[in-house]
């Protein structure tokens, strides 16, 4: 395991980018919603529907992410695994 994969990180700029476009984008939302000609219980079912999908769209992104972090940890435990075996094996051993 002498070839670890380097960390990525998130640029700040890519970060501060993403927290404006969504903060942009919920602010549009929820100005839309409040301008919408509708009685208050139509806007207020779409103000919980918005926010249920943001939450859920976090979710899924979690969930995303953990499984590909596990996927990199269940490959590494496994190369570990393998490099030990090449490692203790010698070719020339008579059986």
């Amino acid at each position: 395991m002498s070839d670890t994969p380097v960390k990525q990180q998130n640029t700040a700029a890519f970060y501060g980018q993403s927290v404006a476009s969504f903060a942009v984008a919920m602010a549009a939302t929820g100005i839309g919603i409040y301008q919408l000609n509708a009685n208050a219980w139509v806007r207020g079912f779409l103000a919980i529907a918005v926010l249920y999908l943001v939450t859920s769209a976090f979710t899924l992104a979690k969930v995303i992410r953990d499984r590909q972090e596990a996927g990199q940890v269940v490959s590494r435990v496994d190369q570990a695994r393998l490099e030990k075996l090449l490692a203790e094996h010698d070719p020339f051993e008579k059986i």
